[in-house]
């Protein structure tokens, strides 16, 4: 039906809907500051630097 319609008013309709329903991608919604930290986090898992749960744990206890 959208594809036979010519009627403006119809296909801007549909056009509002479709732009409100876009989602985000969450990656797109961060601060650069918050993606860098990620992409720095996954960088140090990548290269073996990382610290065991129990360890931590007894850093913080």
């Amino acid at each position: 039906m959208i594809l036979e319609t010519d009627n403006p008013s119809i296909l801007s309709s549909i056009k509002q809907i479709f732009a409100k329903s876009k989602k985000v991608e969450f990656w797109d919604s961060l601060p650069e500051s918050q993606k860098e930290e990620i992409l720095k986090g996954i960088e140090e898992i990548e290269n073996g630097d990382t610290v065991g749960y129990e360890e931590f744990m007894k850093k913080h206890r």
